[in-house]
């Protein structure tokens, strides 16, 4: 029997995770294993521990990714690789069976990127599938689907994309990533917390954490570099990676709770070497170009995805150029957010992103990045009640990025949205404060792939924050992930969430949808999908789930 594609690269990651070598012997005519390593060293252990991965396509090329690491929870962050240059042969194929390779090549793996390998291909056809694979000293990699966005002029029938935030090891296991790799997505887009940073038994869910971290506290790179390769050896992880390209950017968590630019959450007199060390290992294991390679404390990782002339993705960093937390940080009535002169992204990633809106002939521009966008009011009083970590702390800096896709002229602006660790759906406004203004935009909110442990289901419109925040239009609890489907029409989302994550296997069910009509601004909820009750287990419901306790996200609510 043939196997489906989908087969071939679920089992392929499932294989590369346990360590075996990986079948898939190439066809007659494949370029040979590669010359055994020189000067009599020994040949390495399977190196392909860490799987495959892709990542922002361009209309003629994309990026491979692999890094070696025979012993991928070694404590100096080196995975188990010794001290030398290895060469990496590579193949990239128009079919899975790699019958027809359109490219091969040789990368050199180096011990100071952790024996990471990034592959950066241009002149391809566009709006193709591609296979790809690694092969090592004789071992073969598992097997990586991808493609490249259409030619820029076209416009594309439908797209179907993925995203996802907040995967914490330690509370919960990875099926999200398996289910949305099930989908078979052509493109995902990752908007922050791929790993946490905490030592083993310092953020506990209730009832335990079915997991935990290997070493301490990351701070330094080894730590890093050994916190991103335990990450990377979950096999449903593994399965995301390899299905489709990635588009990736960082929250918090990747470097630690809550940092604002150069300031820490607490006092840390060796925070920029902590944020360099961070940065240089999302780098190495992360399928991202040459341009995001760190200088020291500065990474380049605002950029656009362009998808043909249906959608142009604006991906966004708003914790590296970012005002400090104002008020102290957490929920407040805080004066100090509206200062004008604060800003989340930063002057020059704002100017480069209304310059965007400006130039834009897409007819969905997306905006894939880490906090809450909407006014999010805790407080039923006549106090407006804030997260000083999301936009609403920074309520000026919100509203020109707003008034500048209006003044744009942009079609049909979306907002996709990580980190609180809970399904939410939004409309947008210029006035929150108005419930009748019009509508200008909508958000999308990603729950956690595990943070916060199992959650619960609750009724539709029954979170008590959307009784007095009527742009709010939906919340849900459980952990997951959200499908879109856009065409030059509409954008459908389906929110998908798994009844529970502390013990695998759990299966996906659509909880709710909701569609965006092309030129018409703000959500309308298509089916609501109730979890069956006897599917609904773990945490009681409540607010978003956080740091040390299971309340808020920004630690102190």
């Amino acid at each position: 029997m043939a196997l489906s594609r989908r087969t071939i690269l679920l089992a392929g990651a499932a294989v590369g995770a346990a360590g075996a070598v990986t079948a898939l012997p190439g066809p007659a005519g494949a370029e040979p294993a590669g010359p055994a390593p020189s000067g009599g060293t020994r040949r390495l252990p399977y190196p392909f521990t860490l799987g495959v991965a892709s990542g922002d396509p361009d209309h003629d090329g994309f990026v491979l990714w692999t890094r070696l690491a025979p012993r991928p929870l070694a404590e100096d962050g080196l995975g188990g690789m010794p001290d030398r240059v290895v060469p990496v042969q590579w193949q990239l194929a128009a079919d899975e069976r790699f019958r027809h390779v359109v490219r091969r090549g040789v990368a050199w793996a180096r011990p100071g990127a952790a024996h990471s390998v990034h592959v950066e291909l241009d002149g391809l056809l566009p709006g193709r599938e591609y296979f790809y694979r690694f092969r090592a000293e004789g071992h073969l990699s598992p097997v990586g689907r991808t493609r490249t966005a259409p030619a820029p002029w076209s416009l594309p029938a439908a797209l179907a994309m993925g995203f996802a935030s907040c995967s914490q090891y330690e509370h919960g296991w990875f099926t999200a990533y398996r289910r949305l790799a099930e989908t078979e997505p052509e493109l995902i887009l990752h908007l922050g917390d791929y790993q946490y940073e905490y030592a083993k038994d310092t953020y506990n869910v209730p009832g335990g954490n079915p997991r935990d971290h290997e070493g301490p506290e990351t701070r330094t790179l080894a730590n890093y570099r050994q916190r991103h390769a335990q990450y990377k050896t979950d096999a449903d992880l593994q399965a995301a990676h390899a299905v489709a390209p990635w588009v990736v950017v960082f929250d918090d968590h990747e470097v630690e709770n809550n940092w604002a630019d150069e300031t820490p959450e607490a006092p840390d007199p060796d925070f920029a070497a902590r944020r360099a060390a961070a940065f240089q290992a999302y780098y190495e294991n992360m399928p991202l170009r040459r341009t995001s390679v760190p200088r020291g404390i500065d990474m380049q990782l605002y950029r656009r995805v362009r998808w043909g002339r249906l959608a142009t993705f604006h991906m966004l960093d708003t914790r590296q150029y970012r005002d400090d937390q104002a008020c102290g940080d957490g929920y407040r009535n805080c004066a100090a957010a509206a200062d004008p002169a604060r800003s989340i992204t930063g002057a020059e990633q704002e100017a480069w992103l209304l310059d965007g809106f400006r130039r834009s002939d897409a007819r969905w521009d997306v905006l894939g990045q880490q906090v809450f966008f909407a006014q999010r009011d805790n407080n039923a009083g006549p106090l407006t009640v804030t997260s000083m970590d999301a936009w609403d702390g920074y309520v000026a800096s919100r509203d020109r990025i707003t008034r500048g896709w209006l003044a744009a002229g942009v079609r049909n602006p979306v907002v996709l949205t990580g980190d609180v660790h809970a399904h939410w759906a939004s409309d947008l406004k210029l006035d929150y404060a108005d419930p009748t203004s019009r509508t200008v935009g909508s958000e999308l909110v990603c729950s956690s792939i595990t943070s916060g442990g199992d959650g619960a289901d609750s009724a539709t419109g029954s979170h008590p924050w959307l009784a007095f925040n009527p742009h709010l239009r939906f919340q849900n609890n459980l952990r997951g992930y959200v499908r879109t489907t856009i065409t030059p029409d509409r954008l459908t989302a389906d929110f998908d969430v798994l009844p529970y994550v502390s013990r695998p296997g759990a299966p996906a069910h659509t909880r709710a949808t909701f569609v965006i009509e092309d030129r018409v601004p703000g959500l309308h909820m298509v089916a609501d999908n109730p979890l069956p009750a006897a599917s609904a287990r773990g945490a009681a419901p409540g607010g978003d789930p956080g740091r040390r306790t299971v309340e808020a996200e920004t630690v102190r609510p």
